[in-house]
């Protein structure tokens, strides 16, 4: 499959637009073209002995959840194991692919999967993600009455980032005349307002309303997880334990609480989440890693807090994500997954 045909199938599978914005996704390292990829290689962390495995199984294109490029690269030399991992990809003919909080969000990616470790539950995100772009064009809508508006509308029309919603018949103080919605830029904004000023009886009824986005259904950061039953918090551990297939997690028990106390409320977040779960009204968080201060936050409002360690709370994506995205290329592409990529943190 052409590389290029490939990362848009990518996109389509989990759009781009759904990351944060500090965030660096997409095809990050990309051959010379034309690049045919017969085997996409799946691994949460691109380290060095995960290279050395993605090229000797001859993979041609490298999905790793985190990008392993993130802080701009100044110079490409063999000094530090970054640059030596572009430099072995770029050698190798191999591309490589990082999608990392879009996966996050969507609606069949790394917390959705997450969520279903906790037994029957409805799910809904923390903070949902919106529509990529406006219904209409610019971010405000401008309303005001007129019963001569030819004149402000010629003005308006030439204006650049301003486009006319609509015009209807209104009678406003017993007077006929002309309601006005125009939709602008945030940059159109203040001209917009400046040349409605020029009318001050206008200008003082003039409404400004901003335009929001709107959410998309079951798509944005972290879920906030309602159990069918409430469990006590000895069996969601038990649970969270064989989903991640992990020995081991950390436990801070909420204030007041046991290992028997029930749990009907979940707030989760793959990888790290103290900014995502913050605020949250939940019995129990549960993420890869907090800050110390911020575990007890919640301990003090009696949250109990599940810690996996970063990365075991997404690798386990993987093996699901081999699976979807199998079904999503049409078999077109052989998808495997990294049998050395692990947590660099064990319990020893």
């Amino acid at each position: 499959m052409d590389l290029k045909a490939l990362v848009s199938s990518l996109n389509d599978f989990a759009s781009l637009s759904l990351a944060e914005s500090w965030d660096n996704v997409g095809l990050l390292v990309e051959p010379s073209p034309p690049h045919v990829v017969n085997t996409l290689f799946l691994t949460n962390d691109l380290m060095e002995d995960v290279m050395e495995e993605a090229l000797q199984k001859r993979a041609d294109l490298i999905l790793s959840y985190h990008p392993p490029i993130f802080k701009p690269l100044k110079r490409l030399t063999w000094q530090t194991w970054k640059e030596r991992l572009v430099i072995r990809a770029l050698e190798n003919r191999v591309g490589i692919y990082s999608p990392h909080t879009a996966y996050d969000a969507a609606p069949h990616g790394v917390n959705a999967w997450l969520a279903k470790g906790l037994g029957a539950c409805t799910t809904i995100p923390l903070h949902s993600s919106a529509a990529s772009e406006y219904p209409t064009k610019g971010g405000y809508r401008i309303e005001f009455s007129s019963s001569a508006p030819e004149t402000v509308l010629a003005r308006l029309r030439e204006m650049p980032g301003v486009s006319l919603a609509a015009t209807v018949p209104a009678r406003v103080d017993g007077e006929e005349q002309t309601r006005v919605s125009v939709n602008c830029t945030q940059h159109a904004l203040l001209r917009v307002m400046a040349l409605l000023s020029q009318d001050s009886p206008l200008y003082e009824k003039t409404e400004i309303i901003s335009l929001q986005k709107p959410p998309l259904q079951d798509t944005g950061m972290g879920r906030l997880c309602t159990l069918k039953e409430p469990v006590a918090i000895s069996v969601l551990i038990e649970r969270v334990k064989s989903h991640l297939r992990l020995p081991h997690v950390r436990l801070a028990l909420g204030a007041g609480k046991t290992l028997d106390s029930e749990v009907k409320v979940v707030a989760l977040c793959a990888g790290s989440g103290t900014s995502v779960l913050q605020g949250s009204e939940a019995d129990l968080y549960l993420t890869g890693e907090m800050s110390h201060h911020d575990v007890l936050d919640a301990v003090a409002k009696g949250i109990t807090v599940i810690l996996c360690e970063h990365s075991n709370s997404e690798r386990g994506f993987l093996r699901e994500l081999q699976q979807l995205l199998a079904a999503h290329l049409q078999n077109k592409v052989q998808v495997i997954v990294s049998e050395r990529d692990r947590d660099p943190l064990r319990v020893v």
